[in-house]
């Protein structure tokens, strides 16, 4: 029987789900819906579920499931394996890898989930050549994860990489931490579709920028110009080798990374000049990492 790891990338509306085995390899593909709204002990009670109809689905198909890895969003801390605190999804100190063991029988590990996308990038993705990783997916929200030889640190608390929420417009739009002026609140998708208003998506807005529109190229610039402050702060802390830009908006390819390394070389002064580049694995890095973390957790136990 083929040894394999059950991963989950939960997210704010959909779970990416795989089975994958000890090489890496993909073995089986699901998505499922998160329903938050139903509340965060639903969610954990889904998760549960999911969890434990992948193992049945792994021992249908003639595999050996051995571990399930599971990432989500917000504070996480992984060596106590507690989803901390999520805004997206409003669960605070749920005891998420032990409902897990307890769901499934298996061994479980619990991680961040850009953090595990940061994990994916670094050991098979874009990263792979490079010993100091940063990752950086720009979506809804903006967060980071470091990898330092193929380890991805999580801070004291859980809550590393949050490099959304520096400050770089002191007085700016009010972000969804509560502080005015955050990268996030000027450069996520989100943030950009809803400067433009009309209901346009950010993807609309890089279109009507590359077309030549006068207002969407005036937002695309002043988001391009926060991020580069962004990124610049996160160089200056960390001096990472690569940074890699994934999430929606980098789905924008040269729109968006060739202006953003202009105006990043326009602001260094000191600090050294990482390779900027777009994401390797698009929006599967995050189970990909989930099934790294189950694979790790198997060889240290």
């Amino acid at each position: 029987m083929v040894s394999t790891v059950v991963a989950i990338d939960v997210g704010g509306t959909g779970m990416k789900c795989a089975l994958v085995d000890t090489s890496g390899q993909v073995l089986h593909v699901e998505r499922h819906a998160t329903h938050r709204e139903r509340g965060p002990e639903a969610v954990l009670e889904t998760i549960g579920d999911v969890a434990a109809g992948l193992v049945r689905t792994a021992h249908d198909k003639g595999l050996d499931p051995k571990a399930v890895g599971v990432v989500v969003p917000g504070v996480v801390n992984e060596d106590g394996g507690i989803a901390v605190y999520s805004s997206n999804i409003g669960w605070r100190d749920a005891p998420l890898r032990d409902l897990i063991e307890a769901r499934t029988g298996l061994t479980a590990a619990l991680g961040h989930d850009v953090r595990a996308g940061a994990l994916a990038e670094a050991r098979i993705g874009a990263g792979k050549e490079y010993n100091n990783v940063l990752f950086i997916p720009i979506g809804t929200g903006i967060a980071s994860g470091l990898a330092v030889n193929g380890h991805v640190r999580s801070g004291a608390h859980g809550a590393a990489g949050e490099i959304g929420h520096i400050v770089i417009r002191p007085g700016g739009p009010q972000c969804g931490c509560g502080q005015f002026g955050c990268v996030e609140a000027i450069a996520s998708a989100s943030a950009i579709g809803r400067r433009y208003g009309e209901n346009v998506t950010a993807a609309e807005v890089a279109a009507r920028a590359e077309a030549g529109e006068a207002k969407a190229q005036q937002i695309w610039q002043e988001s391009v110009d926060a991020l580069a402050d962004g990124l610049l702060a996160g160089i200056a802390l960390l001096d990472p080798e690569i940074i890699i830009i994934g999430g929606g908006l980098a789905e924008a390819g040269g729109l968006l990374l060739a202006p953003l390394a202009v105006a990043l070389d326009a602001k260094r002064t000191f600090h050294a000049r990482p390779h900027l580049v777009r994401a390797a694995l698009g929006d599967e890095a995050g189970c990909i990492g989930a099934a790294l973390l189950a694979l790790d957790r198997l060889e240290s136990s």
